[in-house]
């Protein structure tokens, strides 16, 4: 793509300015944004002012390795539930997190996850009770690894944001997130 996704533009911000706007009209208060390749590059650039910022010195094993610095960034807190947030996928809409928020509240299950005609998509908000088997996952396991053991517990939002399935990993899909 020519660029770290965390600072590609849409609707005049960077991904990564775009998802915590997002987020903090959705009521998320405390945020740990997590930073891999690129951070200081990132960190220089952005005004990254009232989130942690986490750099994930590991960053070349994987996802699985910024999820648990996060997770662990936060563990201090305590909270009930994070809202996992992926760079590449920044046009959700703060409604669809407010109803993962709320679908937890209500049920208290392991991970609240936005389905769009049938088809899972991102965020996802993942319960304290999963936690600890999220941080005890290897590099080479991707959360997808304990969520699929809580299926049949974990709660699947109905949304009407299609952009939950919006995934920016090629330059076509840039592109076409563009003429949105």
């Amino acid at each position: 793509m020519g660029q770290d996704k965390a600072l590609l533009t849409f609707h005049g911000r960077t991904f990564l300015e775009t998802i915590i706007a997002k987020l903090y009209e959705a009521g998320i208060e405390r945020m740990a944004v997590v930073l891999g390749h690129h951070a200081e590059e990132i960190q220089h650039t952005l005004k990254l002012e009232g989130v942690e910022v986490v750099v994930n010195r590991n960053y070349g094993r994987g996802q699985t390795s910024s999820l648990q610095e996060g997770l662990r960034a936060l563990e201090g807190s305590n909270p009930e539930a994070v809202v996992l947030c992926l760079v590449d996928h920044p046009a959700f809409s703060p409604a669809t997190v407010r109803g993962l928020i709320e679908a937890f509240e209500r049920s208290r299950s392991p991970a609240a996850i936005p389905t769009f005609q049938g088809r899972r998509g991102h965020p996802v908000l993942i319960g304290r009770a999963l936690f600890f088997e999220l941080l005890s996952l290897s590099p080479d396991e991707g959360a997808d690894t304990v969520i699929r053991k809580y299926r049949d517990a974990t709660q699947f939002v109905q949304v009407k944001d299609e952009a939950v399935l919006i995934d920016v990993d090629d330059p076509e899909t840039y592109r076409q997130l563009g003429e949105q």
